[in-house]
């Protein structure tokens, strides 16, 4: 057991001389970066688009947590490993470290010492963020090429067309906005007017659900009353008057009796169903005398 024990507390030791050397190493690394983007920064004998790379490299691999524990070089305060604290020791704020990083990953390093060199601003750098990869691509091809002259026309002509793009779909986006508001109105109208109707079934419902049962009888015998008055109307109406068509069709040699006969047929057929279905007796000469004197 003591072995053991021997043997655990070594591997704990070397772990941990493991994790020291790891942390030493990166803070050996960003004690350099710092160096040299400072020195950089003092004597412009650093490629600044570089310099801007390393910082990236810092922030990706959070090397920055290095410098937890350690003090400014003025002594004034201990440090405790941000990205803030980084920037700080560079003299330069987040924001400005972020947008050159930005700026390096978006063009490259170049096409951004190129454009530098050329005179292109925070502001200009910043709108051709905003546009499409494949007319960013376009700009770092001509930036490369180092033509200020046709690099300026390009941007000026990608950004004027990206503005037009941008209103077009501004315009559709508004357009689409007010036809679903349009919809959503329409909608809201048409659920407003089924609850109506439900409302107006269900107080039916209740109604005929507290009238006597002669009073229900009498209710529906009125709505099937007109139910059947409005298939007779039908059938000497519109019906008749295209049978009337038909036969003055039938002087050009044509006989289309057969056809009316089969409609004919086939109501019959529908009407002997509903007959038989609820075991009904013909009706007395086809008088009204099934009809209540109310109902006739």
């Amino acid at each position: 057991m003591p072995a053991l024990d021997g043997e655990r507390l070594t591997a704990d030791q070397n772990a941990m001389a493991s994790l020291q050397a790891m942390h030493g190493a990166e803070r050996d690394v960003v004690n350099q970066l710092l160096g040299q983007s400072q020195m950089a920064g003092a004597l412009e004998a650093f490629s600044r688009t570089v310099r801007i790379s390393k910082l990236a490299f810092v922030k990706e691999n959070k090397l920055y947590r290095a410098l937890a524990g350690t003090k400014s070089p003025h002594g004034a305060q201990v440090l405790s490993g941000t990205w803030e604290d980084f920037c700080g020791l560079l003299g330069r704020s987040v924001d400005q470290v972020d947008r050159d990083i930005a700026n390096v990953r978006a063009f490259g390093e170049e096409a951004l010492e190129s454009m530098s060199r050329m005179g292109i601003g925070y502001r200009e750098l910043r709108q051709y963020r905003q546009l499409p990869q494949d007319q960013q691509a376009a700009l770092v091809e001509v930036a490369k090429a180092g033509d200020k002259e046709a690099f300026v026309e390009l941007a000026e002509e990608i950004i004027a067309r990206h503005a037009q793009e941008k209103t077009a779909l501004g315009r559709r986006l508004e357009e689409t906005t007010a036809d679903y508001s349009a919809q959503s109105e329409l909608m809201a109208k048409k659920s407003s007017e089924l609850d109506d109707a439900r409302q107006a079934l269900e107080r039916s419902r209740q109604q005929v659900q507290a009238m006597p049962a002669d009073e229900v009888a009498k209710a529906l015998r009125a709505e099937v009353t007109a139910i059947g008055f409005e298939v007779e109307a039908f059938v000497l109406g519109p019906l008749r008057e295209g049978f009337a068509k038909l036969a003055a069709l039938a002087a050009d040699g044509e006989d289309h009796r057969a056809f009316q006969a089969g409609l004919v047929g086939q109501l019959e057929v529908t009407l002997g169903t509903v007959r038989s279905e609820f075991n009904l007796l013909s009706a007395a000469n086809g008088n009204a005398a099934w009809l209540t004197a109310a109902e006739a």
